[in-house]
């Protein structure tokens, strides 16, 4: 024996009753015997409720309004029914709402809608539904009866919330089911008092109705036929990877919806629980989903927790004083008065001190709770037990709570939790935990719900893909060819990693394009065309604030020096930052420090590898040894892919000014070869370093031997400065002859040693590793005290778009390693 429930959205339309009807008919074709529980239409509840209060104010418009519900089911008779058969359809609904009108003029004229009333009022939207339904069953041939349930659920008279007496009631409903062999259509919601006066019964009530059948009929499942695919991880409106939960407890169903899952309402299924009978939670939209199964036990699964689930509105209140410490019966008055003032607790928790209660009501019940305990609570405030200011308000926050049985058998859990929240920035105002170790809620901000979900959800849920959300600026060289790697890799990281990347923000110097959903890599630079906005960086940076996605990183693909005062904003609001921008870094050492700080205060990453070197792994290395306690002694480097290409290429018989040519032809060098020349660049690159060690210096630290000569470095223009690099030629090929002389070649080499930074042009033999240089390259050498009598040395491309872009790629992975 099966009974089925269907709720408003699946009796909702033609469409979705035809669905319905399928449904029931491939059960009777299966050979299933079977007992079905209908909602009303969708929203048709409500707007009974609404044409009530209306008739009971005196306004006629519930005239229209009642029409309205008259004509949506008329309309679904003719869309269910073949004309010839519609008749009795149509006799019986419009007996009905003849019934309702005089309900509703009876309102109209006395002004009063009793809770007696209501009730009456409502039940003709079950009556409705299940009549319709009833009809369009018997009209396809299928044994059909309406079954009102009033004449079977016997209630006392509480008015909007009636109990049932489940002797009665269940002896009635087994004498019913033993006289008829025909489909039972039954009325969700509603039942009757001994007089035969109509009840409804409260929240999750046509949930309750198929609980109470299949419970007096011994079913062996029930089934709640809803628009979702059972229940879920999380809020898949918030939580884009949330997936169907395939078993779940019973007492993990009714935490997950005590904290705003809305999929069932697990009170309502007590009678069901009491018998063992398992619920399954079905899609009417979606049959061929397994979806959830509700049950005194769930299969075991890879993830310490089952769901998580969330209240978006709440108000903390907070009690303090010195005078709670060690009484006895505080807690008592308080939720006790509480309670008689039908102010219903939602969280409590309480400091171990004893100094502080503080508890989640609804936000709409905060200022009439506070009036109640500033009552109760009169004499211990004039007495200074409890504070003035002592029972506070907190507004505008939510409930998170991760929910699972699991978690009895996992360690770590309430870490792993605080971590995600932790790493995104998100405070957490007050925590409390159950005993029992199913359930641990937070109270968060409620501007961070979303967020907050999404990290919890990527963290416990890792085998699902979980994201990192990308804000780009500079889509030139740099920045194109990371969009073009991360396009390519894209399944690879989804399917290998488990990582989606999306890209939220993309701004140039022109256009900006922001889209929290994401950015098609294959199509951004016609959506940035046709749909970006007027850039605007502090606009763009206020946007991502505002967006608030958890994992979020800024990615500065730019050499701007005006974009790096956003970098501490950034970090402030947890956002992660990676750049090949050296500014940040190479101008005053305290704002060096204070975005260091920063970052570690926030728990962010302020990533920076491609600031020296390019994609070669200088920095991170560095940052590996003095982690381990390696000390730096001195360190050597050649920084400048330009300057690598001239001295590796200029030899004895050649031409200074021949080579710096050939390298400007080349695209190595700035449009003007004395930015390159200057050394300038590779001051701000050693200066980094040398931080990285943490020397701290300053700009003005460091000392610069030019390689030009004077008149070479005061040329008004570019070719007048090739004309006096020609007349300066004897100058250079006497360094040259010098260095070969010695056996010896020329190279530009950045050093830091003994808290000293020197830029100087230097003459190295064959045993030195700069010797053998040849392209391009750069090459870094640490000596350290273990890497000693033989320096590490790092050696490679140093410059170039797709090897920055690489490098650009690769912090960004570190993020994503260190977030999940």
């Amino acid at each position: 024996m099966k009974v089925l429930k269907f709720g408003g959205t699946s009796c909702g339309t033609v469409e979705s009753i035809q669905q319905v009807i399928q449904i029931l008919k491939t059960n009777i074709a299966e050979g299933e015997k079977i007992a079905v529980v209908y909602s009303a239409m969708g929203g048709v509840t409500n707007k009974l409720i609404e044409i009530g209060r209306m008739a009971a104010t005196g306004n006629t418009d519930y005239l229209n309004l009642c029409k309205a519900v008259e004509e949506r089911h008329f309309a679904a008779v003719r869309g269910l029914i073949d004309v010839k058969n519609q008749s009795s359809a149509i006799a019986k609904i419009k007996g009905l709402v003849n019934e309702l009108e005089d309900l509703l003029r009876g309102i109209f004229l006395i002004r009063e809608l009793s809770p007696r009333t209501l009730d009456l009022l409502m039940s003709f939207g079950e009556r409705l539904s299940t009549t319709l339904i009833t009809e369009a069953l018997k009209a396809q041939a299928v044994q059909a009866e309406f079954c009102d349930a009033r004449a079977l659920v016997r209630t006392n008279d509480h008015f909007g919330y009636a109990e049932v007496d489940f002797d009665v009631t269940n002896a009635q409903i087994r004498a019913h089911f033993a006289q008829t062999d025909a489909l039972q259509c039954i009325t969700g919601f509603i039942g009757a008092t001994t007089d035969g006066i109509t009840t409804t019964l409260g929240r999750g009530g046509s949930d309750f109705t198929g609980s109470i059948f299949g419970a007096a009929l011994d079913a062996d499942v029930i089934e709640i036929w809803t628009d979702v695919d059972g229940m879920m991880t999380a809020d898949p409106r918030k939580v884009s990877t949330a997936f169907t939960i395939p078993t779940i407890t019973y007492p993990e169903a009714m935490e997950l919806s005590h904290f705003g899952a809305k999929v069932i309402y697990p009170p309502s299924l007590q009678p069901a629980f009491v018998k063992n009978i398992p619920i399954k939670v079905l899609n009417t939209f979606n049959v061929a989903s397994q979806g959830t199964t509700v049950h005194t036990t769930s299969d075991q699964t890879p993830y310490a927790i089952t769901g998580i689930s969330s209240i978006d509105d709440i108000a903390l209140m907070n009690v303090q004083g010195s005078g709670l410490i060690g009484v006895a019966g505080v807690s008592a008055r308080l939720f006790s008065a509480l309670s008689r003032h039908k102010i219903s607790v939602i969280l409590i928790s309480q400091a171990s001190s004893e100094h502080s209660i503080c508890f989640a009501i609804d936000p709409k019940n905060a200022d009439r709770a506070k009036e109640v305990l500033e009552q109760t609570f009169a004499p211990e405030i004039n007495a200074g037990d409890i504070d003035r200011d002592g029972i506070q308000i907190q507004r505008n926050l939510s409930i998170i709570a991760i929910v699972g049985e699991g978690m009895r058998r996992s360690t770590g859990v309430s870490g792993k939790l605080f971590t995600a929240l932790g790493k995104n920035g998100i405070n957490v105002v007050a925590t409390a935990q159950g005993s029992s170790e199913l359930n641990i809620s937070v109270v968060i901000q409620k501007n961070d719900l979303s967020k907050a979900l999404n990290a919890i959800h990527g963290v416990f849920f890792q085998s699902e893909v979980r994201s990192l959300n990308l804000f780009l600026v500079g889509t030139g060289l740099i920045g194109g060819a990371f969009l073009k790697q991360l396009a390519a890799q894209s399944d690879y990281l989804r399917k290998e990693k488990l990582i989606k990347i999306n890209v939220c923000g993309l701004a140039r110097t022109k256009k900006m394009l922001l889209d929290p959903a994401g950015i098609d890599l294959n199509d951004w630079q016609n959506r940035l065309k046709e749909e970006g906005k007027t850039t605007s960086i502090e606009a763009y940076i206020k946007r991502i604030s505002e967006f608030n996605l958890p994992n979020s990183v800024f990615i500065d693909c730019t050499s701007d020096k005006d974009i790096i005062q956003y970098y501490q904003p950034l970090l402030d609001a947890s956002v992660s930052i990676v750049t090949p921008n050296k500014v940040a870094n190479s101008g005053s050492y305290a704002e060096y420090r204070r975005l260091q700080q920063t970052a570690v205060r926030k728990g962010v990453k302020f990533l920076y590898e491609t600031n020296v070197g390019a994609g070669l792994p200088i920095i991170g290395t560095m940052q590996g040894l003095m982690a381990s306690g390696d000390t730096f002694l001195k360190i050597e480097a050649i920084l400048s892919g330009t300057l690598s290409f001239i001295f590796n290429n200029f030899k004895p018989g050649t031409k200074f000014a021949d080579i710096v040519r050939e390298a400007k032809a080349k695209g190595y060098t700035e449009p003007d070869p004395r930015d390159d020349l200057s050394g300038l660049d590779v001051a701000r690159k050693i200066l980094i370093l040398a931080r990285e060690t943490g020397v701290p210096l300053e700009p003005s630290d460091v000392v610069i031997d030019p390689i030009l000569p004077k008149n070479c470095l005061e040329a008004p223009s570019v070719e007048a400065f090739f004309e006096e690099l020609e007349n300066s030629d004897a100058y250079f090929a006497q360094l040259i002859d010098t260095a070969t002389a010695q056996g010896g070649v020329l190279r530009y080499i950045a050093s830091l040693e003994n808290g000293k930074v020197v830029l100087s042009l230097q003459t190295v033999t064959g045993e030195h590793p700069f010797y053998a240089l040849s392209g391009a390259d750069n090459i870094v050498s640490f000596t350290t005290e273990r890497y000693n009598t033989r320096p590490l040395v790092i050696k490679g491309p140093g410059a170039g778009a797709e090897v920055t872009a690489s490098g650009v790629f690769a912090d960004m992975m570190s993020i994503s390693s260190y977030l999940a």
